[in-house]
């Protein structure tokens, strides 16, 4: 019989890596062995242990935000880390790209205040989709790393894969929690 591995199989290696005492050093040696953006990495742990708190280490698949809206995690992670971006010029080449397009298309409204808020909901849009690739590429380094586990949640049974109305949830590893905490004390 025909057997077909799952392709996160090879993504999730290392869950079977050995949970030995992390400090913050070596936590962060650890992430730049398997991530090759490895404070982006790091701030993207220190966010998911953040929105974990006291949730035995999970967080998702919905964050709670200030404003009492529910946002799925994933979202709240890349909209914690836009501030990084403020300044980068691919942010400014983005923001005249949105202009000239919505120009192009018309859609510019005529009062000048109206129109900076439809051109920061489009940028804002844009850079929450690439955000969220960014935000997964760093999560599967940290779950090579043994540092967290990934699964999906939702429409009618949790799965190791994504789909189907799915959204993420992040386990944070006790090592990597341990490691995290002993920074914060």
């Amino acid at each position: 019989m025909f057997h077909q591995a799952d392709l996160f199989d090879a993504v999730e290696v290392g869950q079977g890596a050995p949970a030995k005492s992390l400090n913050l050093p070596a936590l962060i040696e650890r992430i730049a062995d398997f991530s090759p953006r490895p404070r982006y990495a790091f701030m993207v742990l220190n966010l998911i242990a953040k929105a974990a708190g006291g949730n035995s280490g999970s967080a998702g698949p919905y964050v709670d935000t200030e404003d009492e809206v529910r946002v799925p995690l994933r979202d709240w992670l890349c909209d914690s880390l836009v501030p990084m971006a403020k300044r980068d010029a691919r942010r400014l080449i983005i923001v005249e790209e949105v202009k000239a397009s919505l120009a192009a298309q018309d859609a510019l409204p005529d009062d000048a205040e109206q129109a900076a808020r439809a051109i920061d909901n489009e940028v804002r849009e844009r850079v929450r989709r690439s955000g969220r690739c960014n935000v997964s590429r760093a999560v599967s380094d940290l779950v090579r790393a043994g540092l967290v586990r990934r699964h999906y949640q939702g429409y009618r049974v949790d799965h190791h894969n994504r789909g189907a109305q799915r959204e993420a949830v992040y386990t944070i590893t006790e090592a990597a929690a341990r490691a995290l905490w002993s920074q914060r004390a």
